[in-house]
Parts: C-alpha cells; structure tokens; sequence
C-alpha cells in the first residue's frame, strides 16, 4: 500500500516545532506501506487541499492520514480541506476513531475531523498529538487493506460468501 501523511501546522511548518505526531504515522504505517510520501503545509487551507490533491492524483497514495487541524481553532481547517477535495464521505470511520476516543476523554466531542474518498484514495484526519494519533490509529489500521481492495476493485464478495 502506498500512504500519504500529511501534517497540518503552523509551528511545525515554521520551524517552531517538531511534527511528532507525523513522524509517528510515518512509523506507524511502516509495516502497511510499500511506500510513504510525507507533507507538511501551515494551516491553510488551499495549501492543505493542494498537498491533499497532489497525494491522492499524483503520488497515487492508496491511503492519506492526517494529523493536526480538526479541532476548534480559528485556524483548525483540515476538515473543511478534506470535505473540498473528496468525492465521497466516509464518515464511519471517523465516527468510530471519536467512539473510542470518547471512551478516554471527553475532549473527543470536539473534534470535526473528516474521512473520505478521492478516486480510489482513502483520506482520513487524525487530531493533532501524538497520544491521540496512536489510539485513531489503534482503530482504523485493521480497515486498511479491505478498504483498499474495495476501492480498488479487488473485491468480489464484500461481507460475506456469495458463491453458496
């Protein structure tokens, strides 16, 4: 699978900070990935929507995560990024990453993030620290290679045995 992990940021594209919860995507998807392109863009959104373009179109990334933007800043516009460039929502799989997270803070109700689908690329948006990218992707990760296949082509019976 090909990953694309896209960090929105002000500090870390300034060189303020360091993008953590980036680089630990780029760890975490290492044992799923053939190949990972990594961006990192201020929190703009026609920047994000360009990196998020260039990721699915050009560098034909099967998946694209991520990371920072969801939440209620004024400058928080990752999702609106996300909703611009997609051709179809996906919203279980977001709606699933603030079910667990619910479970562990109530902060989570604050999240506006986003998943869905460009062509045959899967964008979903993580939050923006690192704690909170390892528990989203504690839940997504086992979806990975059905939703590729599914979106693909590559699936002939989708949820169960059709040939009986």
């Amino acid at each position: 699978m090909k990953f694309g992990i896209l960090c929105a940021s002000d500090r870390c594209s300034a060189g303020v900070c360091e993008d953590k919860s980036g680089a630990l995507l780029q760890t975490l998807v290492a044992p799923f990935a053939a190949q990972t392109e990594y961006v990192l863009v201020p929190d703009e959104q026609a920047q994000i929507e360009t990196a998020l373009i260039s990721l699915s179109d050009d560098a034909h990334a099967d998946i694209i995560l991520t990371t920072g933007g969801t939440g209620f800043a004024p400058r928080d516009v990752t999702p609106e990024a996300t909703l611009a460039v997609i051709d179809r929502l996906a919203p279980g799989i977001s709606e699933a990453i603030r079910m667990k997270s619910l479970a562990i803070t109530p902060h989570a109700m604050l999240s506006r993030a986003v998943s869905g689908i460009r062509g045959k690329t899967l964008i979903i948006n993580l939050p923006g620290s690192p704690k909170a990218v390892r528990e989203s992707f504690e839940v997504i990760a086992p979806i990975f290679r059905h939703a590729v296949e599914t979106l693909s082509g590559q699936t002939q019976c989708c949820g169960g045995d059709y040939g009986k």
